[in-house]
């Protein structure tokens, strides 16, 4: 009458309760040196205006998600925020999904090694020997499920993990996966690791948890240490500091 999928446990599930996707296939940018300007990936597909002005006609040039563009000025104009992206070419900064790199570890860092997390902008940056040498887009924890602000240490290093819970109030949002790859906990049971269920990234879309696409959490799994710093913040200012506003986390 359907199908049934078999889980590693050796569970049978029927195949109407399985959420299925395709493999996520985004993968972020080695740096050689840190850039002098900021950058950032497209996040949904849009037209270059010539102005930062919504009264003059988009250009006909179609800007596709994922492509990678050096941020050439800013300009805000009323409550939007305008990304110049090449000569005579703005586009929203609600569209773009922006590295900005840091010239000085954060407050406590002394080694110069740490993971960089910005909220606002959902991106992430690797710094070694206070070099930037990684950056791409990731997904973190969304409302009310916040990914919590602030200085860790990675912990807990697993190849893989299974993680489930559920945060909803009803008890209507369970959540069980297998299998999810390259685990790094570093502030109680909120990690970096790999999601292999969604593309979303550039949004907020976890539990608290910092989600990457499976080749990123592989490439930061391998350079990272126990023991290394995690810095996350929100230029924003829209995300909870409170530390009695946080639970546990999960994925």
């Amino acid at each position: 009458n359907g199908y049934f999928y078999q889980s590693k446990t050796g569970m049978w599930v029927d195949g109407g309760d399985v959420a299925r996707a395709s493999p996520p296939v985004f993968q972020g940018v080695l740096v050689h040196a840190t850039p002098k300007t900021q950058f950032g990936w497209i996040l949904t597909a849009t037209k270059p205006r010539p102005e930062p002005d919504f009264n003059i006609p988009e250009l006909k040039r179609e800007l596709v998600p994922g492509e990678l563009y050096a941020v050439l000025g800013m300009k805000q104009v009323g409550d939007t925020n305008w990304i110049m992206i090449g000569m005579g070419e703005w586009i929203e900064d609600r569209v773009i999904g922006r590295v900005v790199p840091e010239s000085e570890a954060p407050k406590g860092v002394e080694n110069g090694r740490w993971v960089d997390i910005n909220l606002e902008e959902q991106s992430l940056s690797v710094y070694d020997n206070s070099k930037m040498v990684f950056a791409t887009l990731v997904s973190t924890g969304s409302d009310p499920f916040f990914t919590q602000p602030g200085l860790f240490k990675i912990y807990q290093k697993k190849d893989t993990e299974t993680m489930s819970g559920d945060f909803s109030p009803d008890k209507t949002g369970y959540y069980y996966l297998e299998d999810v790859p390259w685990t790094m906990y570093f502030d109680q049971l909120r990690a970096l690791h790999g999601a292999y269920w969604h593309a979303r990234f550039g949004y907020d879309a976890s539990h608290g948890c910092v989600n990457l696409s499976i080749g990123d959490s592989r490439w930061l799994y391998d350079w990272a240490k126990v023991g290394d710093y995690v810095y996350v913040y929100d230029p924003s200012g829209k995300t909870p500091t409170d530390p009695a506003f946080y639970t546990k986390g999960g994925a």
